[in-house]
């Protein structure tokens, strides 16, 4: 399976609590949550939805994926379908009981596991939102395309998809867009690292 990224962020780089109201993720006294809510049209929800109907599976830190089991009971909506549909992993050192059907914790050698799940025949093994997740899979040189969805905002505060210091990383664009309402659709494929000038 190739394995995929989708965040949301905004311009200033915040993913946290992208989808809820202030209350979905307060930690370090963040309270301006939502700023995703009715961003984008209908050509960019389109891809969103189909984005998720392509999935063979979803993997997930522990936070996102306690936050994505509201959809368990959603069949009404594409998007629900397909996560109820495919084959669910958690990276969790402390998840013993997951709630949500067809439900695997990936415990141990996480590399380890993300790659044999890899090596496995199929689609995509999607990795939506999960930042902590996202950045160490691409530290371990394990995404194969990373897509980010910019919303038109400025938050000044939240937790940012990347720290300020960090390892570097080459991309090469594979697609971009721009809807009518200036959400930026953003496809990267990692490309080994960055070169630099010299004096």
């Amino acid at each position: 399976m190739k394995l995929t990224t989708m965040t949301q962020v905004t311009v200033d780089g915040v993913m946290q609590g992208n989808g809820g109201a202030s209350d979905e993720d307060r930690r370090n006294g963040f309270e301006r949550g939502g700023w995703a809510r009715g961003a984008g049209d209908d050509e960019t929800r389109t891809f969103i939805t189909q984005t998720y109907q392509r999935a063979e599976a979803f993997l997930f830190g522990r936070r996102t994926y306690e936050l994505f089991t509201s959809w368990g009971s959603n069949q009404g909506h594409p998007i629900g379908v397909a996560l109820n549909e495919a084959s669910k992993y958690v990276a969790s050192t402390t998840l013993t009981a997951p709630r949500w059907a067809d439900t695997t914790v990936l415990r141990g050698d996480l590399a380890a596991a993300i790659s044999e799940l890899k090596a496995k025949p199929g689609g995509e093994l999607q990795v939506h939102g999960s930042g902590i997740l996202t950045r160490w899979l691409l530290e371990n040189d394990l995404v194969d395309e990373m897509t980010l969805i910019v919303i038109p905002v400025i938050l000044g505060q939240g937790a940012r998809l990347f720290p300020e210091t960090g390892p570097d990383l080459a991309l090469d664009l594979a697609e971009s867009r721009v809807d009518s309402k200036g959400v930026a659709i953003q496809v990267y494929r990692p490309a080994g690292r960055p070169r630099y000038a010299t004096a």
